[in-house]
Protein backbone atom coordinates (compact mmCIF):
# COMPACT_ATOMS: atom_id res chain seq x y z
CA UNK A 1 0.00 0.00 0.00
CA UNK A 2 1.23 3.25 -1.17
CA UNK A 3 0.57 5.49 1.99
CA UNK A 4 1.89 8.93 1.62
CA UNK A 5 0.33 11.05 3.71
CA UNK A 6 2.14 14.22 2.17
CA UNK A 7 4.50 11.61 0.79
CA UNK A 8 7.12 12.28 3.77
CA UNK A 9 5.02 11.40 6.49
CA UNK A 10 5.20 7.70 6.17
CA UNK A 11 8.68 7.91 5.97
CA UNK A 12 9.52 9.43 8.89
CA UNK A 13 7.83 6.07 10.92
CA UNK A 14 8.53 2.95 8.66
CA UNK A 15 11.98 2.37 10.56
CA UNK A 16 11.97 3.23 14.30
CA UNK A 17 12.71 -0.08 15.15
CA UNK A 18 16.16 0.64 13.35
CA UNK A 19 16.66 2.93 16.36
CA UNK A 20 16.79 -0.36 18.81
CA UNK A 21 18.82 -2.04 16.02
CA UNK A 22 21.36 1.02 15.87
CA UNK A 23 22.88 0.29 19.87
CA UNK A 24 23.66 -3.29 19.13
CA UNK A 25 25.83 -2.25 16.34
CA UNK A 26 28.59 0.31 17.33
CA UNK A 27 31.33 0.07 19.82
CA UNK A 28 32.22 1.12 23.32
CA UNK A 29 33.95 3.64 22.42
CA UNK A 30 31.25 5.08 20.76
CA UNK A 31 29.06 4.48 23.22
CA UNK A 32 31.01 6.63 25.93
CA UNK A 33 31.06 9.08 23.09
CA UNK A 34 27.17 9.17 23.08
CA UNK A 35 27.26 9.24 26.85
CA UNK A 36 29.26 12.53 26.98
CA UNK A 37 26.90 13.81 24.00
CA UNK A 38 23.80 13.03 25.98
CA UNK A 39 25.18 15.16 28.77
CA UNK A 40 26.19 18.00 26.15
CA UNK A 41 22.58 17.47 25.13
CA UNK A 42 20.91 18.27 28.74
CA UNK A 43 22.59 21.00 28.95
CA UNK A 44 21.33 22.43 25.97
CA UNK A 45 17.99 21.67 26.59
CA UNK A 46 18.05 23.18 29.52
CA UNK A 47 19.79 26.04 28.05
CA UNK A 48 17.12 26.73 25.85
CA UNK A 49 14.83 28.93 27.81
CA UNK A 50 10.83 28.08 28.10
CA UNK A 51 9.77 29.75 30.66
CA UNK A 52 8.32 32.55 28.39
CA UNK A 53 5.79 29.39 26.85
CA UNK A 54 3.00 28.01 28.08
CA UNK A 55 3.39 24.58 27.71
CA UNK A 56 1.30 21.38 27.97
CA UNK A 57 1.89 18.59 30.92
CA UNK A 58 4.05 15.70 30.30
CA UNK A 59 7.52 14.83 30.86
CA UNK A 60 11.04 15.02 28.72
CA UNK A 61 12.26 11.85 30.23
CA UNK A 62 15.92 11.12 30.25
CA UNK A 63 18.58 13.34 28.00
CA UNK A 64 18.35 12.59 24.30
CA UNK A 65 16.80 9.17 24.81
CA UNK A 66 13.77 11.29 26.09
CA UNK A 67 10.71 8.69 26.53
CA UNK A 68 11.94 7.19 23.59
CA UNK A 69 11.95 3.46 24.49
CA UNK A 70 9.21 3.51 26.60
CA UNK A 71 7.33 4.06 23.84
CA UNK A 72 9.53 1.77 21.51
CA UNK A 73 9.00 -1.09 24.05
CA UNK A 74 4.95 -0.34 24.29
CA UNK A 75 4.84 -0.10 20.45
CA UNK A 76 6.33 -3.71 19.69
CA UNK A 77 4.27 -5.35 22.22
CA UNK A 78 1.34 -3.71 20.87
CA UNK A 79 -0.05 -1.31 23.26
CA UNK A 80 1.39 2.00 21.52
CA UNK A 81 -2.65 3.40 21.97
CA UNK A 82 -2.25 2.59 26.29
CA UNK A 83 0.83 4.37 26.31
CA UNK A 84 -0.52 7.45 24.63
CA UNK A 85 -3.93 6.86 26.44
CA UNK A 86 -2.59 6.61 30.14
CA UNK A 87 -0.96 10.45 28.73
CA UNK A 88 -3.71 11.85 27.71
CA UNK A 89 -5.79 10.98 31.20
CA UNK A 90 -2.95 12.63 32.69
CA UNK A 91 -1.77 15.65 31.16
CA UNK A 92 -5.32 16.01 28.15
CA UNK A 93 -5.43 15.62 24.51
CA UNK A 94 -2.08 17.47 24.19
CA UNK A 95 0.96 17.22 26.37
CA UNK A 96 4.72 16.98 25.71
CA UNK A 97 7.28 14.73 25.60
CA UNK A 98 10.83 13.62 24.02
CA UNK A 99 11.12 11.17 21.14
CA UNK A 100 13.35 10.82 18.57
CA UNK A 101 15.64 13.33 19.43
CA UNK A 102 13.55 16.06 19.96
CA UNK A 103 11.21 18.00 22.24
CA UNK A 104 7.81 16.34 20.90
CA UNK A 105 3.90 17.58 21.45
CA UNK A 106 1.59 14.70 21.05
CA UNK A 107 -1.97 15.97 19.91
CA UNK A 108 -4.74 13.85 19.79
CA UNK A 109 -8.63 13.83 19.25
CA UNK A 110 -10.49 15.92 16.09
CA UNK A 111 -9.66 19.05 17.35
CA UNK A 112 -6.51 18.05 16.89
CA UNK A 113 -6.04 16.05 14.39
CA UNK A 114 -8.06 19.21 12.25
CA UNK A 115 -5.16 21.51 13.47
CA UNK A 116 -2.49 19.23 12.32
CA UNK A 117 -3.91 18.11 8.79
CA UNK A 118 -4.65 21.74 7.91
CA UNK A 119 -1.59 23.44 9.18
CA UNK A 120 -0.13 25.41 6.16
CA UNK A 121 3.51 24.15 4.72
CA UNK A 122 4.97 27.28 6.58
CA UNK A 123 3.65 26.66 9.83
CA UNK A 124 4.33 23.02 10.25
CA UNK A 125 6.34 20.94 7.43
CA UNK A 126 6.88 16.95 7.57
CA UNK A 127 10.66 17.13 8.09
CA UNK A 128 12.21 13.67 8.27
CA UNK A 129 15.41 12.68 10.60
CA UNK A 130 18.76 14.03 9.93
CA UNK A 131 19.81 9.92 8.77
CA UNK A 132 16.62 9.97 6.70
CA UNK A 133 17.34 12.58 5.22
CA UNK A 134 20.89 12.16 4.01
CA UNK A 135 20.14 8.88 2.85
CA UNK A 136 17.03 9.57 0.96
CA UNK A 137 19.10 12.76 -0.40
CA UNK A 138 18.98 16.74 -0.31
CA UNK A 139 16.13 16.79 -3.23
CA UNK A 140 13.70 14.54 -1.81
CA UNK A 141 10.76 15.76 -0.93
CA UNK A 142 10.75 16.88 2.58
CA UNK A 143 13.39 19.04 2.13
CA UNK A 144 12.65 21.09 -1.02
CA UNK A 145 11.54 24.68 -0.85
CA UNK A 146 8.15 25.27 -1.29
CA UNK A 147 8.32 25.91 -4.66
CA UNK A 148 10.37 22.76 -5.64
CA UNK A 149 8.00 20.53 -3.38
CA UNK A 150 5.03 21.70 -5.48
CA UNK A 151 6.37 21.14 -8.45
CA UNK A 152 7.68 17.66 -7.40
CA UNK A 153 4.32 16.79 -5.58
CA UNK A 154 2.44 17.52 -9.05
CA UNK A 155 4.83 15.04 -10.68
CA UNK A 156 3.74 12.38 -8.32
CA UNK A 157 0.25 13.32 -8.35
CA UNK A 158 -0.34 13.46 -11.81
CA UNK A 159 0.68 9.99 -12.08
CA UNK A 160 -1.08 8.63 -9.12
CA UNK A 161 -4.72 9.89 -9.56
CA UNK A 162 -7.23 7.63 -10.71
CA UNK A 163 -7.67 9.02 -13.94
CA UNK A 164 -3.99 7.99 -14.69
CA UNK A 165 -3.92 4.97 -12.52
CA UNK A 166 -7.08 3.36 -14.75
CA UNK A 167 -4.42 2.67 -17.51
CA UNK A 168 -2.39 0.27 -15.07
CA UNK A 169 -4.88 -1.63 -13.77
CA UNK A 170 -4.53 -4.71 -16.38
CA UNK A 171 -0.50 -4.29 -15.69
CA UNK A 172 -0.84 -4.34 -12.23
CA UNK A 173 -3.22 -7.07 -12.83
CA UNK A 174 -0.71 -9.60 -14.30
CA UNK A 175 2.28 -8.48 -12.52
CA UNK A 176 0.46 -9.83 -8.91
CA UNK A 177 -0.97 -12.91 -10.70
CA UNK A 178 2.00 -14.20 -12.15
CA UNK A 179 4.23 -13.26 -8.84
CA UNK A 180 1.48 -15.82 -6.74
CA UNK A 181 1.04 -18.17 -9.28
CA UNK A 182 5.29 -18.14 -8.96
CA UNK A 183 5.38 -18.01 -5.56
CA UNK A 184 2.97 -20.41 -4.77
CA UNK A 185 4.00 -23.21 -7.18
CA UNK A 186 4.62 -26.86 -5.42
CA UNK A 187 5.09 -25.05 -1.96
CA UNK A 188 2.63 -25.49 0.64
CA UNK A 189 3.35 -23.05 3.43
CA UNK A 190 4.19 -19.14 2.33
CA UNK A 191 5.29 -16.46 4.63
CA UNK A 192 2.88 -14.20 3.79
CA UNK A 193 4.66 -10.96 5.25
CA UNK A 194 7.98 -11.12 3.12
CA UNK A 195 6.10 -12.32 0.26
CA UNK A 196 3.85 -9.28 0.24
CA UNK A 197 6.90 -7.04 0.89
CA UNK A 198 8.62 -8.62 -2.02
CA UNK A 199 5.49 -8.12 -4.22
CA UNK A 200 4.91 -4.70 -3.06
CA UNK A 201 8.40 -3.95 -4.43
CA UNK A 202 7.88 -5.42 -7.66
CA UNK A 203 4.76 -3.56 -8.23
CA UNK A 204 6.47 -0.40 -7.34
CA UNK A 205 9.14 -0.52 -9.34
CA UNK A 206 7.16 -1.63 -12.76
CA UNK A 207 4.02 0.02 -12.70
CA UNK A 208 5.43 2.98 -10.23
CA UNK A 209 8.44 3.53 -11.98
CA UNK A 210 8.61 1.49 -15.23
CA UNK A 211 11.57 -0.50 -14.28
CA UNK A 212 10.63 -3.81 -15.76
CA UNK A 213 14.77 -5.88 -15.76
CA UNK A 214 14.35 -8.29 -13.33
CA UNK A 215 18.16 -8.06 -12.49
CA UNK A 216 18.10 -4.53 -11.60
CA UNK A 217 14.60 -5.35 -9.49
CA UNK A 218 16.34 -7.99 -7.47
CA UNK A 219 19.49 -5.50 -7.27
CA UNK A 220 17.51 -2.42 -6.00
CA UNK A 221 15.52 -4.69 -3.38
CA UNK A 222 18.96 -5.59 -2.38
CA UNK A 223 20.23 -2.32 -1.98
CA UNK A 224 16.29 -0.91 -0.55
CA UNK A 225 16.52 -3.26 2.04
CA UNK A 226 20.38 -2.31 3.42
CA UNK A 227 19.02 1.44 3.26
CA UNK A 228 15.68 1.22 5.04
CA UNK A 229 18.00 0.14 8.01
CA UNK A 230 19.67 2.70 7.84
CA UNK A 231 16.66 5.60 8.39
CA UNK A 232 16.86 5.42 12.05
CA UNK A 233 20.15 5.00 12.93
CA UNK A 234 22.45 6.45 14.69
CA UNK A 235 24.42 9.20 12.13
CA UNK A 236 27.91 8.15 12.82
CA UNK A 237 30.07 7.13 9.93
CA UNK A 238 31.79 4.28 10.72
CA UNK A 239 32.27 0.37 9.29
CA UNK A 240 30.07 -1.98 10.00
CA UNK A 241 27.23 0.81 11.24
CA UNK A 242 23.92 0.67 9.97
CA UNK A 243 24.61 4.17 8.70
CA UNK A 244 27.60 3.29 6.88
CA UNK A 245 25.76 0.71 5.18
CA UNK A 246 22.83 2.42 4.58
CA UNK A 247 25.19 5.30 2.36
CA UNK A 248 26.60 2.64 0.12
CA UNK A 249 23.60 1.73 -0.49
CA UNK A 250 22.52 4.82 -1.65
CA UNK A 251 25.11 5.31 -3.73
CA UNK A 252 24.56 1.52 -5.67
CA UNK A 253 20.98 2.83 -5.77
CA UNK A 254 22.09 5.95 -8.07
CA UNK A 255 24.43 3.77 -10.30
CA UNK A 256 21.56 1.80 -11.35
CA UNK A 257 18.51 4.43 -11.57
CA UNK A 258 21.15 7.63 -13.98
CA UNK A 259 20.98 5.13 -17.06
CA UNK A 260 17.22 4.23 -16.54
CA UNK A 261 16.48 8.29 -16.61
CA UNK A 262 18.95 8.84 -19.61
CA UNK A 263 16.82 6.21 -21.36
CA UNK A 264 13.69 7.61 -20.12
CA UNK A 265 14.81 10.59 -21.61
CA UNK A 266 15.78 9.89 -25.05
CA UNK A 267 12.48 7.80 -25.31
CA UNK A 268 10.42 11.01 -24.42
CA UNK A 269 12.41 12.86 -26.90
CA UNK A 270 11.49 10.38 -29.53
CA UNK A 271 7.99 10.04 -28.74
CA UNK A 272 8.20 6.13 -28.23
CA UNK A 273 7.47 6.70 -23.92
CA UNK A 274 4.32 8.26 -22.81
CA UNK A 275 5.00 11.64 -20.53
CA UNK A 276 2.08 9.46 -18.16
CA UNK A 277 3.84 6.13 -18.37
CA UNK A 278 5.75 6.25 -14.37
CA UNK A 279 6.19 8.62 -11.87
CA UNK A 280 10.09 9.19 -13.60
CA UNK A 281 8.30 10.06 -17.11
CA UNK A 282 5.90 12.35 -14.99
CA UNK A 283 9.13 13.42 -13.69
CA UNK A 284 10.94 14.00 -16.82
CA UNK A 285 7.59 16.31 -18.21
CA UNK A 286 7.73 18.76 -15.64
CA UNK A 287 8.07 22.01 -17.51
CA UNK A 288 6.54 25.11 -18.73
CA UNK A 289 7.33 28.59 -18.70
CA UNK A 290 9.83 29.78 -15.82
CA UNK A 291 10.05 26.28 -14.63
CA UNK A 292 13.14 25.11 -14.53
CA UNK A 293 13.00 20.76 -15.22
CA UNK A 294 13.84 18.45 -12.32
CA UNK A 295 17.63 17.80 -12.39
CA UNK A 296 19.00 13.65 -12.07
CA UNK A 297 19.55 14.06 -9.17
CA UNK A 298 16.16 15.84 -8.11
CA UNK A 299 14.37 12.71 -9.71
CA UNK A 300 16.47 9.96 -7.99
CA UNK A 301 16.64 11.58 -4.64
CA UNK A 302 12.21 11.02 -5.11
CA UNK A 303 12.46 8.19 -6.52
CA UNK A 304 14.05 6.76 -3.46
CA UNK A 305 11.74 8.92 -1.62
CA UNK A 306 8.82 7.35 -3.23
CA UNK A 307 10.45 4.06 -3.16
CA UNK A 308 11.15 4.37 1.02
CA UNK A 309 7.46 5.47 1.51
CA UNK A 310 5.49 2.92 -0.15
CA UNK A 311 7.65 -0.02 1.16
CA UNK A 312 6.33 -1.23 4.43
CA UNK A 313 3.44 0.81 4.29
CA UNK A 314 2.34 -0.93 1.10
CA UNK A 315 2.48 -4.14 1.92
CA UNK A 316 1.65 -4.22 5.67
CA UNK A 317 -2.63 -3.62 4.63
CA UNK A 318 -2.22 -7.01 2.09
CA UNK A 319 -0.30 -8.88 4.93
CA UNK A 320 -3.23 -8.04 7.57
CA UNK A 321 -5.96 -8.52 5.01
CA UNK A 322 -4.62 -12.11 4.44
CA UNK A 323 -4.14 -12.25 8.46
CA UNK A 324 -8.04 -11.32 9.07
CA UNK A 325 -9.19 -13.74 6.43
CA UNK A 326 -7.48 -16.46 8.29
CA UNK A 327 -9.39 -15.82 10.81
CA UNK A 328 -12.63 -14.94 9.78
CA UNK A 329 -14.26 -17.44 7.58
CA UNK A 330 -17.67 -15.69 7.16
CA UNK A 331 -15.73 -12.39 5.90
CA UNK A 332 -13.64 -14.42 3.67
CA UNK A 333 -16.67 -16.03 1.79
CA UNK A 334 -18.48 -12.91 1.38
CA UNK A 335 -15.21 -11.66 -0.62
CA UNK A 336 -14.95 -14.74 -2.35
CA UNK A 337 -18.73 -14.18 -3.15
CA UNK A 338 -18.05 -11.04 -4.18
CA UNK A 339 -14.81 -11.45 -6.29
CA UNK A 340 -16.57 -14.39 -7.63
CA UNK A 341 -19.80 -12.34 -8.96
CA UNK A 342 -17.49 -9.81 -10.60
CA UNK A 343 -15.87 -12.87 -12.51
CA UNK A 344 -18.73 -14.49 -13.74
CA UNK A 345 -19.96 -10.95 -15.18
CA UNK A 346 -17.00 -10.48 -16.68
CA UNK A 347 -17.58 -10.60 -20.90
CA UNK A 348 -14.87 -11.34 -23.32
CA UNK A 349 -11.83 -13.20 -23.22
CA UNK A 350 -9.79 -11.09 -21.98
CA UNK A 351 -8.98 -12.76 -18.38
CA UNK A 352 -7.43 -9.19 -16.58
CA UNK A 353 -8.86 -6.83 -13.96
CA UNK A 354 -10.47 -3.77 -14.90
CA UNK A 355 -11.06 -0.79 -13.50
CA UNK A 356 -14.91 -1.15 -13.11
CA UNK A 357 -14.03 -4.41 -12.20
CA UNK A 358 -11.83 -2.73 -8.97
CA UNK A 359 -15.12 -0.22 -8.49
CA UNK A 360 -17.16 -3.29 -7.87
CA UNK A 361 -15.16 -4.67 -4.74
CA UNK A 362 -17.22 -2.53 -2.44
CA UNK A 363 -17.33 -4.94 0.49
CA UNK A 364 -14.10 -6.31 -0.06
CA UNK A 365 -12.71 -2.90 0.42
CA UNK A 366 -15.13 -2.22 3.24
CA UNK A 367 -13.39 -4.78 5.41
CA UNK A 368 -9.89 -3.52 4.39
CA UNK A 369 -10.87 0.02 5.75
CA UNK A 370 -12.25 -1.54 8.72
CA UNK A 371 -9.45 -3.19 9.38
CA UNK A 372 -7.36 0.34 8.84
CA UNK A 373 -9.39 1.64 11.80
CA UNK A 374 -8.63 -1.25 13.88
CA UNK A 375 -5.20 -1.61 13.40
CA UNK A 376 -4.27 1.19 11.62
CA UNK A 377 -1.44 0.80 9.49
CA UNK A 378 0.85 4.00 10.63
CA UNK A 379 0.38 4.30 14.44
CA UNK A 380 0.92 8.30 13.87
CA UNK A 381 3.65 10.29 12.79
CA UNK A 382 6.03 13.14 12.94
CA UNK A 383 5.96 17.08 11.79
CA UNK A 384 7.93 20.07 12.93
CA UNK A 385 6.87 23.68 13.62
CA UNK A 386 8.81 26.04 11.52
CA UNK A 387 7.67 29.01 12.91
CA UNK A 388 5.83 29.42 16.60
CA UNK A 389 2.64 28.75 16.57
CA UNK A 390 -0.68 27.73 19.00
CA UNK A 391 -3.27 25.25 19.78
CA UNK A 392 -5.85 24.24 22.60
CA UNK A 393 -4.36 27.63 24.67
CA UNK A 394 -0.22 26.10 24.15
CA UNK A 395 2.45 27.47 22.96
CA UNK A 396 4.75 25.60 20.25
CA UNK A 397 7.73 26.71 19.60
CA UNK A 398 9.60 26.28 16.22
CA UNK A 399 11.67 23.16 15.92
CA UNK A 400 9.12 21.10 17.86
CA UNK A 401 8.21 17.95 16.82
CA UNK A 402 4.35 17.51 16.35
CA UNK A 403 3.14 13.70 16.57
CA UNK A 404 -0.60 12.99 15.69
CA UNK A 405 -2.02 9.25 16.50
CA UNK A 406 -4.68 7.12 14.76
CA UNK A 407 -5.99 5.42 17.88
CA UNK A 408 -7.77 8.04 19.95
CA UNK A 409 -10.15 9.33 17.45
CA UNK A 410 -10.55 5.29 15.75
CA UNK A 411 -11.28 3.89 18.84
CA UNK A 412 -13.55 6.71 19.92
CA UNK A 413 -16.95 5.75 20.51
CA UNK A 414 -18.61 9.14 19.66
CA UNK A 415 -17.39 8.82 15.86
CA UNK A 416 -17.98 4.99 15.91
CA UNK A 417 -20.73 2.58 17.72
CA UNK A 418 -19.28 -0.23 19.68
CA UNK A 419 -15.46 0.59 18.19
CA UNK A 420 -14.34 -2.65 19.73
CA UNK A 421 -16.30 -4.36 16.84
CA UNK A 422 -15.12 -5.28 13.42
CA UNK A 423 -17.38 -4.11 11.60
CA UNK A 424 -16.97 -3.42 8.12
CA UNK A 425 -20.73 -1.97 7.19
CA UNK A 426 -19.88 0.95 8.97
CA UNK A 427 -18.05 2.25 5.81
CA UNK A 428 -21.23 1.03 3.74
CA UNK A 429 -23.07 3.42 5.49
CA UNK A 430 -24.99 6.48 3.84
CA UNK A 431 -24.12 8.61 6.80
CA UNK A 432 -20.58 10.24 6.23
CA UNK A 433 -17.83 9.59 9.15
CA UNK A 434 -16.74 13.18 10.99
CA UNK A 435 -14.03 14.26 9.34
CA UNK A 436 -10.25 14.06 10.85
CA UNK A 437 -11.51 11.07 12.74
CA UNK A 438 -10.82 8.30 10.19
CA UNK A 439 -7.04 9.13 9.33
CA UNK A 440 -5.19 6.09 7.65
CA UNK A 441 -4.71 8.13 4.91
CA UNK A 442 -4.25 11.46 6.43
CA UNK A 443 -7.11 14.23 5.69
CA UNK A 444 -7.63 17.70 4.97
CA UNK A 445 -4.99 19.51 2.61
CA UNK A 446 -2.30 16.55 3.87
CA UNK A 447 -4.38 13.47 2.73
CA UNK A 448 -2.53 10.86 0.81
CA UNK A 449 -1.70 10.96 -2.78
CA UNK A 450 -1.32 7.29 -3.05
CA UNK A 451 -4.88 6.04 -1.60
CA UNK A 452 -6.08 4.95 -5.00
CA UNK A 453 -2.67 3.34 -5.74
CA UNK A 454 -3.05 1.14 -2.43
CA UNK A 455 -6.76 0.61 -3.01
CA UNK A 456 -6.05 -1.05 -6.60
CA UNK A 457 -3.09 -2.87 -5.67
CA UNK A 458 -4.95 -4.35 -2.51
CA UNK A 459 -7.93 -4.77 -4.08
CA UNK A 460 -5.94 -7.23 -6.84
CA UNK A 461 -3.87 -9.35 -4.60
CA UNK A 462 -7.16 -10.19 -2.59
CA UNK A 463 -8.73 -10.66 -5.88
CA UNK A 464 -6.37 -13.52 -6.78
CA UNK A 465 -5.71 -14.78 -3.36
CA UNK A 466 -9.64 -15.62 -2.68
CA UNK A 467 -10.63 -16.74 -6.29
CA UNK A 468 -7.19 -18.99 -6.79
CA UNK A 469 -7.21 -20.48 -2.40
CA UNK A 470 -8.41 -20.96 0.84
CA UNK A 471 -5.52 -20.53 3.69
CA UNK A 472 -4.89 -20.87 7.20
CA UNK A 473 -2.17 -19.83 9.75
CA UNK A 474 0.03 -22.31 10.68
CA UNK A 475 0.45 -20.47 13.78
CA UNK A 476 -2.91 -19.99 14.96
CA UNK A 477 -2.02 -17.96 18.06
CA UNK A 478 0.10 -15.76 15.99
CA UNK A 479 0.23 -11.70 18.00
CA UNK A 480 0.14 -8.80 16.43
CA UNK A 481 3.26 -6.52 16.83
CA UNK A 482 4.30 -3.01 15.94
CA UNK A 483 7.89 -3.54 14.17
CA UNK A 484 6.77 -0.33 13.75
CA UNK A 485 4.03 -1.16 11.38
CA UNK A 486 1.44 -3.55 12.88
CA UNK A 487 2.61 -7.26 11.62
CA UNK A 488 2.04 -11.01 12.92
CA UNK A 489 4.94 -11.54 15.04
CA UNK A 490 6.69 -14.73 12.96
CA UNK A 491 5.73 -13.22 9.71
CA UNK A 492 2.32 -15.13 8.88
CA UNK A 493 3.05 -18.42 7.39
CA UNK A 494 0.61 -19.70 5.95
CA UNK A 495 -1.08 -22.84 4.28
CA UNK A 496 -2.27 -22.25 0.89
CA UNK A 497 -5.38 -24.92 -0.47
CA UNK A 498 -5.65 -24.28 -4.04
CA UNK A 499 -9.82 -24.07 -5.39
CA UNK A 500 -9.61 -23.81 -8.92
CA UNK A 501 -13.29 -24.53 -9.91
CA UNK A 502 -16.70 -22.76 -8.50
CA UNK A 503 -20.33 -23.53 -9.10
CA UNK A 504 -21.90 -19.44 -9.88
CA UNK A 505 -25.71 -20.17 -10.22
CA UNK A 506 -25.92 -17.08 -12.34
CA UNK A 507 -29.30 -16.00 -14.30
CA UNK A 508 -30.63 -19.94 -13.14
CA UNK A 509 -28.10 -21.56 -14.68
CA UNK A 510 -24.89 -23.50 -13.14
CA UNK A 511 -22.01 -21.72 -14.78
CA UNK A 512 -18.53 -23.72 -13.98
CA UNK A 513 -16.07 -20.81 -13.30
CA UNK A 514 -11.86 -21.95 -14.21
CA UNK A 515 -9.61 -19.46 -12.35
CA UNK A 516 -7.22 -19.70 -14.76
Amino acid sequence: MLIIIEPQQSIAWLSISSLVESFMDISPLVLVAITIASSLFLYLLFKKDYRGYNLPGGSLGFPLIGESISFLRAQLQDRGDQWIHDRVLKHGPVFKTHMMGSPTFVITGQPGNKFVFGADYDIMSAKPPKTLAIVAGEYSLSDLPKPRYLLVKQGMVSFLKAESLQHHVKHMDRLIKASLLRESKDRDVVQAVQFMKNLTFEVACCVLFGVEDEVIIKGLMSDFAVAFKAFWSIPINLPGTNYTRGLAARKRIVEKILPIIQKKKEELANGTLSPRNDVIACFLSIGGENVVPLSDLEIIDNFIFLMIASHDTAANLSSMMIWKLARDKEIYNKIRDEQLNILAQRQGGDETLTWMEVNKMKYTWSVAQELMRVIPPLFGNFRTTTADTTFAGYDLPKGWQVFWVACETHMDKNFFENPATFDPSRFEAKKPIPPCTYIPFGAGMHQCIGNEYARVKTLTIVHHLVTRFEWSQVNPNEKISRQPLPYPSTGLPIKLVSKPAVLINESNLLKILVVQ
